[in-house]
């Protein structure tokens, strides 16, 4: 749902001084953009620019609304809920815009105006979500309408709208309702202070090695991209490390100087929490004692009851449950890879957090003789993308065409155009960032949307814009970028998001989005197709030769497909206990972080080598928002996900076309016109089997 707020005399103040500068180019955001596919202008786009478009976006929404307010005719689904769904065009745009660039771009400039605007965002969205003129017209039609004569999008549009109202507030007494308002402001605050602290701090880390002999271990591509990060930061002839997993995941692999590997790790871990400007310890608190505060305002026990209510999931007791059914094996697997870890170092010491990636690597050399840097040379990046485009045409009948000529947030995006198997029908335009750029882009892998599809006025299918943005490393010198098994994954994984973002075929805006513990089955699908046999025969060529990847090799990488899943799972839902531990705490004003997080952890028996993904002071996933008591999301939609990949598996052909279209049709094209379960149940013809995930991770 995008977000609607606004002080009218701050917005007509700002645009009013916008205003009074002479000869002024005109914003684009207030242009048609007649570029071939309603691009953003990218490289005609000013901060200034932001500022001014942002604040006209809120003054239209409002005009809007007050003119559905003050329409008087009888409330109906076309005058009321389809105009709401069709207000705040411009701001929207905005948004989509200008936070895909602070995510992928946050110069200085760009975070500021973040920080200046995001308080103004949440006002402006609490004005219209607790607006009771407004609400009183969307009561009146679900109260008056006949639900007979509506489709299943027009229904759940309905429905979840009015749900929204009253999850926003709107019947809150007046002086709750303030209440509410100043938490959400400070909510927003706090959370983006925390973002950008995150950002900040992973960016300024630097490793620097002056030793060639410290470098033991690494590839010849880590050791130049280390080398090219020195020069850059004025220290040529040293090589520099980082704390983004390009730099740091492959060092902690591969660098055999043990003291080293410690000190990189421990500022990985201490991210946010090293008492300076940029710690992160009390903002986590005031943001969890916030949550909790706005959940007893709106009638719920605490946080995760609130928003878990509109997932699939629905309670905390579900959620505890996956975990719990998983944690015990996981736990058990994870005991295993330390004891054979530690049986390979012997009794010169015990293994600890920052060796354990370094020693999976050995005992993977050892049992499968495969490492890592085997592998790397077959994944290059250009080769990959091939691959997961010629995976989408055997499972879909799509293809990608590349056009230069499309406008780019930055000179190293490249953009695809879309085309439906009939060879005519253009889906949309697909953009593909992939590069780190450290300092400026967020950590981790994502896909979002700079415009998600619906249907204008004439009734025609508006082409959504995505874009997948990651952090590989870039290409040094006349090396093309190599990609690990863990990062070419990545790109699968996201890459199916983007694929459900072109298929939806959507009418309404607000029905566009699924639940989050649901959003994460199109794109944990597409992992399985990224080792298959016949896939890697088609796009794994060593760079150098062309060579394809050997069977030999192949058979390795299908022997080792489950190694290391006893660290990966516990590591990812020692995360999730975390997130929802936080939010179901009915104390959480007397929490003390890094006590608490110990508690977690250690009350479930966490090997002490194994962290939790994200620790509390770098969790954006939760203290940012977005999976809020939902980073178990992954784990829930690995169950469907699983599942779903079965149903290829059981008719013998993982490109199976009838269970492709099948999939396409009940899963990627609905968006939100259907409940989630209800989504899946016609896909594959019941509920999801979850002891398919056991197997997919190896752990029955």
């Amino acid at each position: 749902m995008k977000k609607v707020t606004g002080f009218l005399i701050v917005i007509i103040a700002i645009v009013s001084m916008s205003a009074c500068k002479e000869k002024k180019q005109i914003n684009p955001f207030f242009e048609k953009w007649d570029n071939t596919y309603a691009v953003p202008p990218f490289d005609k786009i000013t901060v200034e620019n932001y500022r001014e478009a942002f604040a006209k976006g809120m003054q239209e929404q409002e005009t809007e609304i007050a003119s559905l307010i003050d329409n008087p005719e009888t409330p109906s689904f076309q005058n009321t809920i389809v105009a709401f769904d069709a207000s705040g065009q411009l701001l929207a745009q905005v948004e989509n815009v200008f936070f895909a660039e602070s995510s992928a771009n946050g110069t200085k400039e760009i975070l500021e105006l973040e920080s200046e605007i995001i308080p103004l965002l949440t006002q402006h969205s609490d004005k219209i979500w607790m607006n009771q003129k407004l609400f009183e017209k969307i009561k009146f039609v679900k109260e008056h309408i006949d639900y007979t004569v509506l489709t299943p999008e027009e229904t759940m549009l309905l429905d979840d709208l009015y749900r929204d109202f009253v999850r926003n507030g709107v019947n809150l007494p007046e002086a709750e309702g303030i209440e509410l308002k100043k938490i959400n402001e400070e909510l927003a605050v706090w959370e983006n202070k925390f973002a950008q602290n995150v950002l900040a701090e992973t960016g300024s880390y630097q490793l620097i090695i002056e030793k060639e002999e410290e470098l033991a271990g690494l590839s010849p591509d880590l050791i130049a991209g280390a080398a090219t990060r020195a020069e850059k930061a004025g220290l040529a002839g040293k090589w520099v490390f980082g704390l983004d997993n390009p730099s740091i995941m492959p060092f902690l692999s591969s660098d055999t100087n043990r003291e080293l590997r410690e000190k990189i790790f421990t500022a990985y871990l201490n991210r946010c929490n090293n008492n300076n400007e940029y710690d992160n310890k009390e903002i986590v608190k005031n943001i969890v004692v916030l949550r909790k505060k706005k959940a007893n305002l709106l009638g719920y026990k605490d946080f995760a009851e609130y928003v878990l209510e509109k997932r699939m999931a629905k309670n905390a007791k579900n959620v505890y449950d996956l975990l719990d059914k998983i944690w015990s094996p996981s736990l058990d697997k994870a005991k295993e890879e330390l004891a054979g870890m530690q049986a390979l170092i012997g009794e010169e010491f015990q293994l600890k957090g920052s060796d354990w990636r370094y020693y999976a690597e050995k005992l993977k050399a050892e049992k499968y003789n495969l490492s890592d840097e085997e592998m790397r040379p077959y994944f290059q990046a250009d080769n990959v993308v091939k691959g997961l485009f010629w995976v989408t045409n055997q499972l879909y009948g799509i293809t990608f065409n590349e056009s230069t000529g499309i406008p780019k947030p930055n000179k190293d995006v490249q953009t695809f155009v879309c085309v439906d198997k009939d060879g005519v029908t253009e889906l949309g335009v697909l953009f593909l960032d992939l590069y780190a750029r450290p300092g400026l882009k967020t950590v981790g892998a994502w896909c979002g949307t700079y415009r998600n599809t619906y249907q204008d006025n004439e009734g025609q299918r508006v082409k959504p814009l995505t874009y997948v943005s990651c952090n590989f490393t870039p290409p040094v010198g006349n090396e093309p970028a190599l990609l690990t098994a863990d990062e070419t994954e990545t790109f699968f994984h996201e890459m199916g998001h983007a694929l459900h973002n072109l298929f939806k075929t959507t009418k309404y805006h607000l029905t566009c989005d699924v639940p989050s513990d649901f959003v994460e089955l199109p794109s944990q699908f597409m992992e399985h197709w990224a080792f298959e046999p016949e896939v890697l025969a088609y796009y794994a060529k060593h760079y150098k030769t062309g060579e394809i990847i050997p069977q030999e090799l192949v058979n390795k990488i299908q022997a080792a497909s489950k190694y290391g899943q006893g660290f990966a799972t516990t590591e990812y839902l020692a995360a999730s206990y975390l997130d929802m531990d936080y939010h179901v705490n009915p104390s959480p004003e007397t929490i003390n972080v890094p006590e608490f997080e110990a508690n977690t952890l250690s009350n479930r028996g966490l090997l002490t080598q194994i962290p939790p993904r994200y620790r509390s002071t770098y969790f954006k996933h939760t203290f940012e928002g977005g999976y809020t008591a939902g980073y178990y999301s992954y784990i829930w939609s690995e169950v469907l996900d699983a599942d779903a990949f079965e149903a290829f598996v059981e008719t013998g052909d993982i490109f199976n076309k009838e269970v492709a279209d099948r999939y396409r049709k009940y899963i990627l094209q609905p968006g939100g016109t259907y409940p989630a379960d209800k989504m899946y149940e016609n896909f594959r013809g019941k509920q999801p089997d979850s002891g398919a995930l056991l197997r997919n991770r190896g752990l029955e």
